[in-house]
């Protein structure tokens, strides 16, 4: 195929369904504000575009908007802050055709990569290579109904599974189902109070009371910038 025949068929084929490219939010470099690498300096990804709209989402502005790039300008930009770790968030990044070839070509340029995702689309085609950090979404949240099940089987003890909680009824429904889908054997979960809605004292010695094999863990980024997303 010529180069012009070429350009014509890419043009006539729309930026959501090519596998090449993906909308972009914001790609910056900050600290890791949750999960085990917590602290660590992160370039983060923010793909645009999510279908949940959780009670207590803070990161609306990524629903839309977004510019469109090629998996190379990515890798390239990411390049560019010399960092270890990388993180692909939203949004819902999975809502992208295109999000496991990012993620493959994250991991073959040599990054430690993590995957943040609702959990509400399916993650069978994630490299296993990337360590998913994935929410159950709770009552709370609004978006319960939205749990995708068949991917907790996807989960290993290289992944995570995150439980942001909004009062005390979330965490007795968390408790229940760590035990009902037996999660505690199958990766490592993290337990949050939603920020400025349940108080992690509280939550805190919940889990203590309980004896609950859970990692709890606060928002870094905000406790450091407030509602500034990790900037």
């Amino acid at each position: 195929m010529s180069a012009d025949v070429a350009t014509i068929v890419s043009k006539a084929v729309p930026e959501t369904e090519r596998p090449d490219r993906l909308r972009i939010t914001e790609i910056f470099f900050s600290l890791q504000g949750e999960s085990r690498s917590v602290g660590c300096p992160t370039v983060f990804v923010r793909l645009t575009g999510c279908p949940l709209r959780c009670s207590y989402c803070d990161t609306a502005y990524a629903f839309s908007g977004g510019e469109w790039q090629s998996l190379g300008d990515i890798v390239a930009e990411v390049g560019k802050y010399n960092s270890r770790y990388v993180t692909v968030t939203g949004g819902e990044p999975m809502a992208q055709r295109a999000c496991p070839a990012l993620l493959t070509a994250l991991c073959d340029a040599g990054y430690e990569v993590s995957l943040e995702t609702s959990g509400a689309l399916d993650l069978s085609m994630v490299d296993a290579r990337v360590v998913k950090i994935m929410d159950l979404k709770t009552p709370g949240s609004g978006e319960m109904g939205r749990n995708h099940w068949d991917n907790i089987t996807l989960l290993t003890d290289r992944d995570q599974l995150k439980f942001v909680l909004c009062d005390r009824a979330d965490y007795e429904w968390s408790k229940q189902m760590i035990a009902q889908h037996e999660l505690a054997s199958r990766c490592e979960l993290l337990m949050s109070p939603c920020f400025a809605q349940l108080d992690p004292k509280a939550l805190a010695s919940w889990i203590l009371e309980d004896h609950l094999p859970v990692r709890f863990q606060l928002q870094l980024h905000k406790i450091l910038w407030g509602e500034e997303q990790g900037r």
